[in-house]
């Protein structure tokens, strides 16, 4: 049975229209306008067990409503959905104990205390057996590098260090589903990469189902062979991250470093370039002429070291972010273009 099966799932929030002024202020307060918001559109998706997937999107797409419907917190306006085989809207006691939800910008941890104590308290709420909650919570703060940070109040350590804390809290009784939103927001550089670590090591290691939201696009290269893309509600691509970036990568960049400092003036004819850093340039070119191009390249000058790169995996998601926006846009546009008789006549 797969971990995670959704079906036609959609939730749209009614919110209020708000206009400038005092006169449509006052007006508001007794003849309020509403307008509907969709924020997940009748998504389908399958996760099977042990997954680790990448799910995407700009800001606003329908990423972290669809955790919350996932974990219960929020139902859905239709559709459904089975975690496990639990309903999570329903909010039953043996689905809590299988799952954990992370978000980045929200804390779990009593900021005052200490997090040895807000672990206490997981252990009672969960029923975690002591010796089972020793191992586990001993096990997670030495791969974590906290151990020594357990007994200092939460206000006084680090955003990377909460950020750990908080990844503890979470796994302490073991769940077999993970949602993690946004989980290196605003961290430097160090503590993402011991984080990534982390939680590619534990994966491999328990097997736990991993649903992952993300803008930096290194967590998604580092943890997560598949990608689902989310845009405006509706799921607009889902598969491998390889076929993502062979379907939209048409480009290689290829880097070349000049053995005699210098860099050549002429390389604009083998390709755009799009860094002159003597003695390294980076040129892009069409994917099938990339072998070509540094057979070219190393026939006329002298080099020192020369690599290929696919594109970045940032310009890939903004271009099928932007290819997404267009369709949409030209599809409204048509939409609105439609004669009035001709509607009337269609729908008779």
């Amino acid at each position: 049975m797969a971990a995670i099966e959704i079906r036609g799932l959609s939730k749209t929030y009614r919110v209020t229209r708000k206009k400038e002024g005092l006169v449509a202020t006052l007006r508001a307060l007794f003849r309020p306008e509403y307008e509907y918001v969709h924020a997940v559109r009748s998504i389908d998706l399958t996760i099977e067990s042990g997954e680790f997937v990448a799910f995407l999107g700009p800001n606003g797409a329908g990423k972290t409503t669809t955790l919350k419907l996932l974990s219960g917190i929020i139902t859905p306006t239709s559709g459904e959905a089975r975690v496990l085989g639990h309903i999570p809207w329903r909010r039953e006691n043996a689905y809590r104990r299988r799952f954990a939800l992370v978000m980045g910008q929200k804390n779990q941890l009593w900021w005052d205390l200490p997090a040895a104590e807000s672990f206490h308290l997981h252990q009672q709420i969960y029923g975690i057996p002591p010796d089972q909650f020793t191992r586990v919570r001993d096990e997670l703060t030495e791969m974590l590098g906290v151990r020594q940070l357990l007994h200092r109040p939460v206000r006084e350590l680090s955003l990377g260090e909460r950020m750990k804390m908080e990844l503890v809290a979470a796994l302490l009784h073991s769940p077999q589903v993970l949602f993690l939103d946004e989980p290196t927001i605003g961290l430097d550089v160090v503590a993402q990469y011991t984080i990534q670590q982390f939680l590619r090591e534990y994966q491999a290691r328990t097997g736990t189902t991993v649903i992952l939201t993300s803008h930096y696009m290194k967590d998604v290269v580092v943890l997560c062979r598949r990608v689902v893309v989310i845009f405006d509600g509706q799921i607009i691509y889902d598969g491998s991250l390889t076929n993502l970036v062979d379907h939209l990568g048409d480009y290689k960049i290829i880097t070349i470093r000049f053995s005699d400092g210098q860099v050549p003036t002429d390389l604009s004819r083998f390709g755009k370039i799009i860094l002159r850093e003597p003695p390294r340039v980076r040129l892009r070119v069409a994917r099938n002429e990339a072998t070509e191009v540094i057979r070219a390249v190393l026939a006329r000058y002298i080099a020192e070291d020369v690599s290929v790169e696919d594109p970045p995996l940032e310009e890939l998601i903004a271009a099928l972010f932007a290819s997404a926006r267009n369709s949409r846009l030209s599809q409204e546009r048509g939409n609105s273009a439609v004669p009035e008789d001709t509607t009337h006549s269609a729908n008779h």
